[in-house]
């Protein structure tokens, strides 16, 4: 219980202080750890099943939010930033999102990749009806219903506070202005490829905006956002997987 208690509180708190991106997301992990070891240290079936429902949707929201991280690096393949944060990282070439600045004014430039980011997001606050919400919500009724009123009221408290950082990202992708310019060079340029299919190789020519994300991308992320998004009207399969496997480990 004390190592809960800890995660909840050090992950919400630290994580406030961080501007890299990263970083953020590994102390958000931290608090939501707590939530899991709350669940697991009642150690009821009620808490089993909503240990196990809560470990198979952070599963799937932290699954979504990294590939939706790869994928807005690969989408800004031809566009230059020319803020000073930007200039003095070390490593832009190999992870171009390392800052949370970098996602500045984002919903400009691709709005539906921004729009599944803060879906995701939002689903990590617990904001209802999206899959982290009825998560949260089992982990706290068990809690509750077993009498750790102290704890759960803490859990709620962190959650408050973790929105603040979540937010901050949503504000700056949606209401800032990206520091983003296309880049003049690259629209200038023709690319050629080679394409090669049953031996016969095919020479094209083309432009930078005939160059979008792949198919096995995007998808996964529409898979991914709409069970966050539509668990509403699907939650009964995902319960009782839980609800079954609970009485499985529970009876062992």
């Amino acid at each position: 219980m004390v190592s809960s208690l800890l995660s909840l509180i050090v992950g919400t708190v630290v994580g406030l202080t961080q501007f890299r991106i990263k970083r953020l997301f590994a102390y958000s992990t931290i608090s939501h750890v707590g939530f899991i070891l709350l669940a697991l240290s009642i150690n009821s079936i009620e808490s089993i099943q909503a240990f196990i429902f809560y470990l198979i949707q952070y599963s799937l929201s932290n699954l979504n939010l990294f590939i939706i991280i790869i994928s807005i690096g690969f989408s800004l393949y031809y566009y230059t930033n020319d803020s000073d944060e930007f200039k003095g990282l070390s490593e832009k070439n190999n992870s171009p999102i390392q800052l949370i600045s970098q996602l500045k004014g984002y919903f400009y430039i691709n709005p539906v990749l921004a729009l599944s980011l803060a879906i995701t997001l939002f689903s990590f606050m617990g904001i209802p009806p999206l899959i982290g919400f009825f998560a949260k919500q089992m982990v706290l009724s068990a809690a509750l219903d077993n009498g750790y009123v102290f704890i759960s009221l803490v859990a709620i408290l962190t959650s408050v506070v973790s929105a603040v950082y979540y937010l901050n990202i949503v504000k700056q992708i949606f209401f800032d202005k990206p520091d983003y310019k296309v880049n003049t060079e690259i629209l200038e340029t023709n690319m050629h490829a080679t394409l090669i299919s049953n031996s016969i190789k095919e020479k094209i020519t083309f432009k930078e905006n005939s160059l979008i994300l792949s198919s096995y991308l995007t998808i996964t992320i529409s898979i991914l956002t709409l069970m966050i998004l539509l668990i509403m009207f699907i939650p009964n399969q995902l319960i009782k997987i839980a609800q079954i496997l609970a009485l499985i480990i529970f009876n062992i």
